[in-house]
């Protein structure tokens, strides 16, 4: 007989409670100490479970599968010792829609953590702001509910659809981040942004499309990520 794949003559022959009265106690009772103190030995605690969800910024478009969001964030979270699986729920071209829509299935018992990174499709289509707001909103209120901490990640809007449009579409994530007392990072391309485009061509930052990040990019954008992450992972602990 076993417990726990322990069979009680190999515990006998390798414990001090091999000798004497244990030894000599009928089997029922030896299994039923041996499972008591087995149990209470302590157990590896899974790494944490961070869902990323995002459009292509996340899924890593026009990247070789080592180079993209993912992948970088999990080898810098690495580095830094933190235990955790990084999904790569990415979806080039998915809009706050789509993220929605697809939310409930790309959670599932083991996710610990998530991090949210849609709204560009939206503002490349035109869509209105009001409709990326509800359907933020709604992300959300569903991962919060869960009990899951969440990292919302922002983008800039350009002002090329006017002031007012872009205000707007500015203002979703900061007040949504205030509403659920979530982590925000207001935009994820901020470091390359701050370059100046001389600069990010000289230094390869950005791919031919001019919207998307190349490898050195990604790593900018991972360095200013990273310690939210960390921050992210430490409410899921709690």
């Amino acid at each position: 007989m076993s417990v726990f794949g322990v069979t009680i003559e190999t515990f006998l022959s390798r414990h001090p409670l091999g000798y004497g009265p244990f030894r000599r106690a009928s089997k029922g009772i030896r299994t039923a100490i041996l499972a008591t103190l087995l149990s209470a030995a302590p157990l590896a605690a899974a790494p944490a479970e961070l869902v990323a969800l995002g459009d292509s910024l996340t899924q890593g478009y026009g990247l070789m599968p080592e180079d993209g969001l993912v992948p970088q964030l999990q080898a810098w979270l690495s580095a830094q010792g933190a235990e955790v699986s990084v999904i790569n729920a990415g979806v080039s071209g998915d809009t706050t829609a789509g993220g929605r829509a697809r939310l409930d299935w790309s959670l599932d018992d083991k996710t610990t953590a998530v991090m949210i990174e849609l709204g560009g499709n939206d503002i490349l289509r035109g869509l209105p702001p009001e409709i990326a707001r509800e359907n933020l909103d709604a992300m959300l209120a569903e991962v919060t509910g869960r009990g899951l901490p969440v990292l919302l990640i922002g983008v800039k809007a350009p002002g090329n659809y006017g002031p007012e449009y872009q205000a707007k579409f500015d203002a979703i994530w900061p007040e949504l981040a205030a509403k659920y007392h979530a982590l925000l990072l207001p935009n994820l391309l901020a470091p390359i942004a701050a370059v100046t485009p001389e600069e990010r061509a000289a230094r390869g930052l950005m791919q031919a499309d001019g919207l998307h990040p190349a490898p050195a990019g990604v790593k900018l954008v991972v360095a200013a990520l990273g310690p939210k992450v960390l921050e992210l992972l430490g409410q899921a602990r709690r």
